[in-house]
């Protein structure tokens, strides 16, 4: 048995059989992050760990005593003080922090090309990215350097990775987890979660880490209440809502053949398919960047050499043009222009979502438009970059949860089923992806490094 194959639950199993002690445990995972990191370059920092679940963290999200990069050489010696709050429950279930792992600067990005300390590479092809911001933390899930990870999902950031990895990630509904630690990238956006190698795994994980604190105003005061029994072997009493703007121009083919296979195998399990429409999809993408680096402008003016960080000539070039974009939608004379028009588009999205979540209870389609792509195919076109988020932003800007479940493989590389929900019914999507992994075993496929 090699222990680095094993999932969450799996492994907590082994250890309550006795079947090896965590420092074993720990001690394989060490030994995998020494044959394969260095191709990878998933951990940017790696800590000798003999006890607990050893587990990888976004470089975003502050760990007491460990470095907390954000992948930005302007934090490039900082050493947090104080644990998210997110940190803080891992550890009282017995988790151990075995690596920080690489990201985009500040969350900014959709390849992991954007890190001050080199870009992240993709496990199942090392000419290939492996998606972003949360590159690390997915690559290091997929390459079994760690039982599971966490990463940060502003518009797709935890989601895209997980799809082009071929891991399970999990976008929280906005507000179930607090954000209390996590670097700020868009206030309004951003949500701390999962990725894992099963869905049962990122069930548990949220489950450990959601929940309200006294420090994120924006959290809701209850924790995540699950069924398991809801759907078991079968989805018989499920609507799936198809959307028509997710199928069309922009889509690879190969990518579309994938994704029509995973719903017909949800049809085949028993759900009940309908075409929904979102019709503000097309705006999404503007919307999104307007808001957002909307937030980012106002969010990285702390770092100003004197507060924290250091000269801002060390922020990249992803960082600065945001910030730049940012600022001049929120300058005199371009504020109603810009960003409030932005916050109407976005309210539409959101009303988008309520109207098709009537004729269903969860909405399918893909995470991405394409499989990750070759590592700088994309660098120096920002705008192509951005529209490969064109899947992932809508449920963001409506504050919905996302769940990219792998469903096969288009031009040898994985492809995530996008899987969206209610706000704060993460219950439903788990479980429909339960059902759905055990059918396909998708998941249980590995990158042969």
């Amino acid at each position: 048995m090699d222990i680095t194959d094993l999932t969450l639950t799996q492994t907590i199993k082994a250890l309550e059989n006795k079947q090896f002690t965590e420092a074993e445990l720990n001690s394989a995972y060490q030994k995998r992050i020494g044959q394969v990191n260095s191709s990878l370059n998933a951990f940017l920092e790696v800590i000798d760990t003999n006890s607990g679940i050893p587990v990888g963290i976004k470089d975003i999200i502050s760990t007491k005593g460990i470095k907390t990069t954000a992948g930005s050489k302007i934090l490039s010696s900082y050493i947090p003080q104080y644990n998210a709050t997110v940190i803080d429950r891992l550890i009282a279930q017995n988790v151990s922090i075995i690596g920080k792992a690489n990201n985009d600067e500040f969350a900014m990005g959709s390849s992991g090309e954007n890190s001050a300390y080199g870009p992240t590479k993709n496990p199942w092809d090392l000419t290939r990215v492996p998606g972003g911001s949360s590159s690390g933390s997915a690559a290091a899930v997929a390459a079994n350097m760690c039982v599971f990870s966490l990463g940060t999902d502003t518009g797709g950031s935890i989601r895209q990775p997980a799809s082009f990895c071929g891991v399970v990630g999990l976008k929280p509904s906005y507000g179930r987890v607090s954000r209390y630690g996590a670097m700020s990238m868009a206030s309004s956006l951003d949500q701390i979660g999962p990725l894992t190698k099963s869905v049962a795994d990122a069930r548990l994980v949220l489950d450990w880490i959601s929940g309200p604190d006294e420090y994120d105003s924006n959290c809701i005061k209850k924790r995540l209440t699950t069924n398991d029994s809801r759907f078991t072997k079968s989805l018989k009493g499920l609507r799936v809502g198809v959307p028509k703007e997710y199928f069309g121009v922009g889509l690879d083919p190969e990518v579309e053949r994938v994704i029509k296979a995973a719903i017909k195998q949800l049809a085949d399990l028993g759900a009940e398919l309908a075409e929904v429409s979102l019709p503000h999809t097309e705006y999404a993408v503007a919307t999104y960047y307007i808001i957002m680096a909307s937030e980012v402008s106002s969010n990285l003016a702390r770092f100003d050499a004197i507060r924290f960080g250091s000269d801002r000539g060390d922020f990249g070039a992803e960082v600065k043009r945001r910030i730049m974009l940012g600022t001049f939608s929120l300058s005199s004379g371009y504020y109603d222009a810009y960003f409030t028009k932005a916050a109407r588009v976005r309210t539409l999205i959101k009303q988008d979502f309520e109207k098709a979540f009537e004729k269903c209870d969860v909405i399918v389609g893909p995470v991405s438009p394409t499989v990750a792509w070759k590592l700088g195919e994309k660098v120096d076109d920002p705008l192509k970059m951005y529209l490969m988020d064109v899947y992932t932003v809508p449920p963001s800007l409506a504050g919905i949860p996302g769940l990219s479940v792998p469903c096969g493989f288009a031009d040898g590389m994985p492809v995530g089923l996008h899987l969206l929900g209610k706000y704060m019914d993460e219950d439903t999507i788990l479980s429909v992806g339960e059902v759905y992994e055990q059918a396909t075993k998708w998941h249980q496929e590995k990158p042969k490094l």
